[in-house]
């Protein structure tokens, strides 16, 4: 991997060095038993908490290192060299898709009350957003929280159903956005305990891809929380979950540029070696042509991913930032279809081999066009831009 001397720094490298030890020694050798399991140890994911790689981007005063959105981003890239990208996800939804929302919207007591055990890898948690009809489109959720006040206190009600929530299952934390007004974008956030009165998992879903990270429905019936798991300003939360989405289609797009450099090596790997018609694949003009311009998209599409970064270091408001983020996530989550699909072509037979790296790369990629905004939504928020 060419080093991105225009942006990234030698501590940055140390960093990568640090990830790329822990992913051979805690989960390469392991995760196959976590696809099976359909989850994450806890334990490992306490590891990464106790090596300081939880809270890179969170405030010091709780355990984080108030490290910059381009560290953010290295940490998001090294992790994803894995070929587990269940792992990955369970990892990034915590560090910059959930855990954000306290860290930015979070009160002193908030903060200090959760943000510590979430540093160290004991309070892992979850962000409920998507619904059956509301995912890209945030305004459409309907799950309602109201105002109350009895006996026991002050206190809000939740109601509603979120859907695709992962770490949802296991999950310690979840931060959940819910309709608190009549208004399209009348929306706020709150946060809520596993256990709490009236909250359940309805189902663990069982996907295509990313088979070591829990996916879970969570269903919300009279769920009564303390009126101080208010997150943030009441009316504020579709304002927030819009902030919030630079953080993670950053990620996802570290996400989708990691797999495509693991792909391409596996593949160099594999033509270089594979034999066919008295040659390796290698010598073949056209599978060196193809791969050398799947090699120089990815360069190409890893150059936008610092810059966007770079971008969000420069303290710009989220919305100076929102076009060329969402025109990243568009171009890195099919970039990673691309990749894969031809990545696997070459690998032949074997690369449609359960458990070989290649076909779970291929079969977890596809998500990155879905997922934290699907394609058609990326692009068309960024015409409108325009």
């Amino acid at each position: 991997m060419t080093p991105d001397t225009a942006h990234t720094r030698p501590e940055h490298e140390l960093l990568r060095e640090q990830v790329a030890r822990f992913l051979a020694r805690e989960v390469e050798p392991h995760a196959a038993a976590w696809e099976e399991a359909g989850c994450v140890p806890r334990e490992v994911l306490r590891k990464l908490g106790a090596a300081g790689l939880l809270g890179l981007a969170h405030a010091p005063d709780h355990g984080g290192a108030g490290a910059d959105a381009l560290t953010n981003l290295v940490f998001a890239e090294a992790l994803s060299q894995s070929t587990f990208a269940g792992f990955v996800i369970t990892v990034l939804v915590h560090t910059d898709m959930a855990s954000p929302h306290l860290q930015h919207a979070g009160t002193p007591a908030q903060l200090a009350r959760w943000m510590p055990g979430i540093t160290r890898g004991e309070t892992i948690t979850a962000v409920g957003i998507t619904e059956p009809g509301a995912g890209s489109d945030v305004a459409g959720l309907r799950t309602t929280a109201r105002r109350g006040r009895d006996a026991q206190g002050d206190h809000w009600v939740l109601n509603g159903r979120k859907l695709f929530i992962t770490n949802g299952v296991h999950g310690d934390l979840y931060f959940i956005a819910a309709r608190t007004g009549e208004a399209r974008h009348d929306i706020s956030m709150f946060i809520v305990e596993k256990g709490a009165p009236g909250f359940s998992v309805g189902r663990s879903l069982d996907k295509t891809g990313w088979r070591c990270s829990d996916t879970a429905e969570l269903l919300f019936d009279d769920c009564r929380i303390p009126a101080d798991q208010l997150l943030g300003e009441e009316g504020q939360g579709f304002r927030s979950v819009m902030a919030n989405f630079q953080t993670e289609r950053i990620a996802l797009g570290a996400m989708a540029v990691g797999h495509c450099q693991q792909a391409l090596r596996l593949t160099l790997e594999q033509v270089r070696s594979r034999e066919a018609f008295g040659a390796t694949l290698w010598d073949k003009q056209t599978i060196r042509q193809r791969l050398a311009m799947l090699d120089a998209k990815t360069r190409a599409a890893r150059s936008y991913l610092y810059h966007c970064a770079w971008l969000v270091d420069q303290g710009l408001d989220s919305s100076a930032v929102s076009q060329d983020v969402s025109l990243l996530k568009a171009l890195t989550g099919e970039l990673a279809g691309e990749v894969l699909h031809t990545c696997q072509q070459f690998h032949g037979g074997m690369g449609y081999m359960r458990g070989t790296p290649i076909e779970r790369l291929w079969r977890d990629a596809r998500i990155l066009s879905i997922g934290g905004g699907a394609t058609e939504v990326m692009l068309d928020d960024a015409a409108r831009r325009y």
